[in-house]
């Protein structure tokens, strides 16, 4: 008899869970729901008067744990000011092939200038195009000042300051 009471309750574990129906989304006229601290392209920040907060410490390089990240320094002067501190990034640049979206290179930045955005659709044809330069991760000076988020739509979330993302919490788990 127990048998018989096991075989029918496996059969109803099995049928509880087929009934439910997978949610399709029509991309790409349909967006899909992207999670808040969801980590996609990065982003070079701005500080709200137009100058880079890239001051090329190195510590995003040396976090990365595929090395796709390069940064070379360089001097800022009085006459040609990129950054507010002794040094910019002359050249940065992240291979994206590489990349695994850990976001090491976002908590190590003490100066808030690497974040990564929401931005998903990374595809390239040719694997030049795959090795993301400074001018193409910066944010443009317009919008310079507010968070990677506020560029694409979201807005800042609870406990997170503009252009500082708020410390990783465990995402809650579906049931």
């Amino acid at each position: 008899m127990s048998a018989i009471l096991a075989v029918v309750q496996g059969l109803w574990v099995t049928l509880r869970r087929s009934l439910p129906r997978p949610v399709t989304v029509q991309y790409p006229e349909e967006r899909p729901h992207i999670y808040p601290r969801y980590r996609g392209r990065h982003v070079l920040n701005r500080h709200p008067d137009g100058l880079e907060k890239c001051v090329a410490c190195g510590l995003c390089a040396s976090a990365c744990p595929t090395g796709a990240i390069y940064v070379e320094a360089a001097e800022n002067s009085d006459a040609e000011r990129h950054s507010p501190g002794e040094r910019y990034a002359r050249v940065y640049q992240v291979n994206m092939l590489r990349c695994i979206f850990c976001g090491f290179c976002q908590e190590v930045c003490p100066t808030g200038a690497v974040t990564l955005g929401p931005d998903f659709e990374l595809t390239q044809y040719t694997r030049a195009d795959a090795i993301y330069s400074k001018e193409r991760l910066l944010v443009p000076v317009a919008q310079a000042g507010e968070p990677a988020q506020l560029l694409i739509g979201e807005s800042v979330g609870e406990g997170e300051q503009a252009g500082k993302p708020a410390p990783l919490r465990p995402a809650p788990r579906e049931q």
